[in-house]
């Protein structure tokens, strides 16, 4: 058997979406995706059983800071055929995070002996799509220049607007940003409502419930340094916090910081406007 060639974060940056989903379906890529296809949507996953589709529907509809809805599956079928034809949710996803019970009880890197016939895919919108738009503004957040580096996450006190079985915390993203572009940061990122828009909060943690920004619940502690303030985003693995709250028997997920790379373009709205 031919050995399939090792691929790089550098060189996935430039590549074309189906390119990137390949390596993945392939195995050769199950690192986290920041910065893979740059200037396409990349996307949270939650697949659950049909029963409670329509739940998780009107849930993501009554709550689209944190779960803005890019695509959803019809049942059994793993295609997301708006957002990337031709795709499969069930290996095209660097690792997933599966949920029993509300627990997370295992990480894989394809999930094809779970997917049923009942199983619905939905796919939201992620502020990792923004990369590109951030590079190209110049803003120096931590996690598009170093390697390592990555959004510190955090359960807040802020609820979710409850849907079905579904209800429980707002997960928010944070990252520190030097006071001189605090405007410049909240105005690009408001203009790109499908990856979380502006800031849901900006400063004082405990104003959202965080007591220390060093407990992190996902992702990595990132210090505020002199002259930065913590800015918080509304986050997608929301879902994941939500499966945990209502002890959902089954979701399977994508692990945090591990998105769908879609076919779709980043678009900003206010310039295809003018």
């Amino acid at each position: 058997m031919t050995e399939r060639a090792a691929v790089s974060r550098a060189d996935l940056e430039r590549r074309r979406p189906t390119e990137v989903r390949q390596v993945i379906r392939e195995g050769r890529w199950t690192g986290n995706s920041k910065r893979l296809a740059l200037g396409c949507e990349q996307a949270n996953i939650a697949i659950l059983p049909e029963r409670h589709a329509f739940d998780f529907m009107r849930f993501c509809q009554r709550n689209p800071k944190p779960l803005p809805l890019i695509d959803v599956t019809d049942p059994g079928d793993p295609e997301p055929a708006l957002s990337a034809p031709g795709a499969d949710i069930r290996t095209d996803v660097p690792a997933y995070r599966v949920y029993r019970d509300g627990e997370a009880v295992e990480d894989l890197t394809d999930i094809r002996h779970l997917w049923r016939d009942d199983h619905v895919a939905f796919l939201t919108g992620c502020n990792l799509s923004v990369d590109q738009v951030m590079l190209e503004a110049g803003i120096p957040l931590p996690h598009l220049i170093r390697e390592e580096a990555w959004p510190s996450q955090y359960v807040s006190s802020i609820r979710c607007r409850p849907a079905g079985v579904f209800h429980g915390p707002q997960v928010v993203s944070m990252r520190p940003i030097p006071e001189t572009l605090l405007v410049k940061v909240i105005g690009i990122t408001g203009r790109f409502p499908r990856s979380h828009g502006a800031p849901l909060h900006v400063g004082d943690p405990a104003g959202i419930g965080i007591e220390d920004l060093a407990r992190i619940d996902w992702g990595k502690p990132n210090a505020v340094g002199p002259g930065e303030v913590p800015v918080f985003w509304a986050c997608g693995i929301t879902a994941q916090a939500v499966a945990r709250a209502v002890r959902i028997p089954e979701m399977i997920t994508h692990k945090p910081g591990h998105m769908f790379v879609t076919d779709l373009p980043v678009i900003d709205p206010t310039r295809d406007a003018a």
